[in-house]
């Protein structure tokens, strides 16, 4: 027993230790940057909140709790493809022998999306690691084994932009890789602190709160409240801010929304920032346990109307297995709502780089899959 007690404990102090100095779980607001998140109107108790009540699974009755804990054990049949999923190749000539100022999306999977716009390239929650997790080893893995292209080799970024901490938006690796040939960071409050410790220069950092706005050269930023919350270990729950992003170039505007339950705040942006040429919004990773803080594919449908969006196209899918669905399930509930709506649904495989105002890429190319 007591030697049991024994490894019980240096486990414990490991995992501590573990938590304290691996660089992966980022850092804490200091200085300035506490100063000001603490007179955030979205900060009060030492946190973040937001702005409706928004019950988190952890507060559920334990029997609710166990089911789900149980369910990921066993997992979901069809959860992850068994098929490889089609997937077009970049190269970094593709991006700079192209000197048009039309806007152009290509996806990465998951939430991660590099916006071309009036001539910058923004990337968008650059999550490009194997895995979502602190650890190699543990964690859903991607769905492909590859990416379009090399982190590498990816042009210079103008711009790389941040919804919030959590591990499947924002990757210690990805962003070691992208610190150097990155212009500037925008993030929501907070969230600097994290890059700072990854080797970002502080100068290259702006953080804003809800409904403030920058701009960069010629580019319209502006963080838009999301419903949500964030930490990257068990101790910093909502520490940081989470937030959505309104970009605005000479002629066009785009909306990504970043993670978000459903709530009044789509139709506020709307109103304020609306319309949008282009709304990426979440479709997958939903649940009812975690209703509050994720959409389901229907409301993501109600967002885009809300939000005043000319043509939506669903993130938040096609990468990694985090919730208890069939991997094909968020498109196909997400199109068929659409489609009872007559909403333009964008549906580009991995990869592709398409022009807003063109042919939207709309083919439903998961259904022959497994």
């Amino acid at each position: 027993m007591y030697i049991l007690f024994s490894l019980l404990g240096l486990l414990a102090v490991g995992g501590i230790l573990f938590i304290s100095f691996a660089p992966q779980f980022g850092a804490a607001a200091q200085g300035q940057s506490l100063e000001r998140l603490q007179k955030s109107p979205q900060y009060r108790d030492g946190k973040f909140h937001n702005t409706s009540p928004t019950p988190m699974m952890d507060e559920s009755p334990l029997l609710d709790k166990v089911k789900i804990f149980a369910k990921f054990l066993g997992g979901v049949e069809g959860s992850s493809p068994t098929d490889p999923l089609p997937m077009a190749t970049l190269t970094k000539e593709d991006f700079l022998s192209d000197t048009s100022t039309t806007p152009k999306i290509t996806w990465f999977g998951h939430s991660a999306v590099l916006l071309e716009l009036d001539g910058k390239r923004i990337f968008a929650d650059p999550m490009l690691g194997q895995r979502a997790s602190p650890v190699s080893f543990i964690g859903s893995k991607r769905f492909s084994d590859q990416l379009p292209i090399k982190i590498e080799d990816l042009p210079p970024l103008d711009v790389v932009l941040l919804s919030h901490d959590h591990y499947d938006h924002l990757d210690h690796g990805t962003i070691k890789k992208l610190k150097e040939k990155t212009k500037h960071f925008f993030v929501p409050l907070g969230v600097a602190a994290h890059l700072v410790k990854w080797g970002v220069a502080p100068e290259k950092i702006t953080e804003l709160d809800w409904w403030e706005t920058a701009s960069y050269e010629g580019i319209f930023l502006a963080a838009a409240p999301a419903r949500h919350f964030s930490g990257r270990s068990l101790t910093d729950r909502d520490r940081t801010l989470w937030c959505s992003w309104v970009l605005k170039g000479a002629q066009h505007s785009i909306y990504f929304g970043g993670d978000s339950g459903y709530d009044t705040h789509f139709k506020q942006i709307g109103e304020k920032y609306g319309p949008f040429d282009l709304t990426l919004l979440e479709c997958g990773q939903y649940n009812e346990a975690w209703k509050y803080i994720h959409m389901m594919p229907e409301q993501t449908a109600q967002a885009f109307l809300d939000l005043k969006g000319k043509v939506l196209m669903p993130t938040h899918w096609g990468a990694f297995s985090l919730a208890l669905h069939h991997w094909k399930e968020p498109i196909e509930r997400l199109t068929k709502a659409a489609a009872r709506q007559n909403i333009p649904v964008a549906t580009p495989i991995i990869g592709q780089r398409w022009q807003v105002g063109r042919e939207l890429p709309a083919r439903p190319w998961w259904q022959p899959l497994n």
